[in-house]
This record gives C-alpha cells, structure tokens and sequence, in this order.
C-alpha cells in the first residue's frame, strides 16, 4: 500500500482474504484504517473475531450478517457496528461492495498491502 495522504483504486493491489472476498486496504491512519471489500454471491466470511473495533456500510449487494447471536440481512444503504472482541460471520446473498473502517487498524491488513 503507498504512503500518503491520498490513495487512488489504481494504486492499491486487492488482495483475495478468501475464496470470492477481495479487500483493498485504503486510508490508513494510527487510529483507524478504511477498507473496501468486494464479496462474491456465495463467498462466507468465516465465523471470527479481533480486537479491533468494526464499523462498515454496504455500498451495494446483500448479506446475512451474523454479529454474536443476532443475524440480519443488510443491504445497500445499510451498516452494521461490531465491538471488539465479538464474534461475526457473514453469508454473501449477491455480489457485494462494503466499506469497513477498523479501530486501531489492522495490522495484518497493514503488513499484507505492502
């Protein structure tokens, strides 16, 4: 990922986080790190945590979003937040483009861009 204050879709590699999910890590700060993820109709990202705090939009498509023991569909319009430390999972019900914002960023979001 190039440093700097401002990042064009040309300039950051996407990087496949699993089988039909693709995530651009975009602006980063010491604080919080924007990422675009791009998810295939029938990809899941698999039941997980971290101890990053999550808050995402969907641009566009549709999820079964599961966060704890509560699971919504959301779709285009929609956010979700999910608190560090809690569990989260999510079926991709049609191609998908969200936005998610992690605090403090990731670091090996960080690490795999570059």
């Amino acid at each position: 990922m190039p440093d700097g204050y401002f990042l064009t879709p040309a300039t950051v590699t996407p990087v496949e986080t699993a089988k039909g999910i693709h995530r651009r890590t975009m602006g980063t700060t010491d604080e919080a790190m924007l990422c675009e993820f791009t998810l295939n109709k029938g990809a899941e990202v698999h039941r997980h945590n971290h101890m990053n705090d999550q808050v995402g939009y969907v641009v566009k498509g549709k999820l079964a979003l599961t966060i704890g023991e509560e699971t919504c569909i959301v779709t285009t319009g929609d956010s979700y937040a999910i608190p560090s430390g809690i569990f989260h999972s999510a079926q991709v019900l049609e191609d998908t483009v969200t936005i998610d914002v992690f605090s403090p960023p990731r670091e090996d979001y960080r690490t795999e861009a570059r």
